[in-house]
């Protein structure tokens, strides 16, 4: 089983590639004009969605990869460079940008009845940075339990996403733009630091074939 620490690191890394609170907003304005009870359904559906997605990375990421022909360490360099380029727009601020844009195109398509799969589920939830990190942590979690384990965790930051949705009027009216904008920096910072490490990881498992 793998340690504390990377358990503990997969879940930061999860959270912080779904990034809950940068999505608050986002849920609620693609649920414009929806009552409580509508709301509650999107995110019943756009959570299980997301985790069905991630969790079947996690346990046949390995597979999906190998059908093209490529190894995890090589994975491991690229998606390490993705979550990089995703911390890097979220510390300036370019992601949230990035994502608005999605949820605008979603709503002038007339696509408010498929929301909860698009674009709330995907991209927004299950989106390529969290997939690349799913399929990365997915290389250290080996054996039935590891991978039940990276499941939970999935199943856990789905949980706190579905959560932030429930409350999301709450905690954007808590937050605040000063609030989102320090929160989302913060987190980038810390996703930066992992995606290195993915990154120093890979090359390493590279040079050593």
């Amino acid at each position: 089983m793998p340690s504390y620490d990377s358990f503990f690191n997969a879940f930061v890394t999860l959270l912080v590639t779904i990034d809950p609170p940068g999505l608050a907003p986002l849920f609620l304005a693609v649920t414009r004009g929806m009552n409580r009870d509508e709301r509650r359904q999107v995110s019943v559906r756009a959570s299980v969605i997301g985790f069905s997605v991630m969790a079947l990375f996690a346990l046949a990421g390995a597979l999906i990869l190998s059908v093209f022909g490529i190894t995890l360490p090589a994975f491991r360099v690229a998606g390490g460079l993705l979550l990089f380029f995703i911390a890097f727009e979220m510390v300036f601020e370019k992601r949230q940008d990035r994502k608005e844009k999605i949820s605008d195109v979603a709503i002038t398509k007339d696509m408010i009845h498929n929301i909860a799969a698009f674009p709330l589920a995907i991209p927004l939830i299950a989106g390529p940075g969290a997939i690349s990190a799913t399929v990365l942590l997915s290389g250290s979690f080996q054996g039935f339990a590891a991978q039940a384990a990276l499941v939970g965790i999935i199943a856990v930051c789905l949980l706190l996403t579905y959560l932030v949705f429930i409350l999301a009027e709450r905690i954007d009216r808590f937050l605040g733009q000063t609030g989102r904008s320090i929160l989302t920096r913060l987190l980038g910072v810390i996703l930066a630091a992992l995606a290195v490490q993915f990154v120093a990881d890979g090359i390493r498992e590279l040079m050593a074939v």
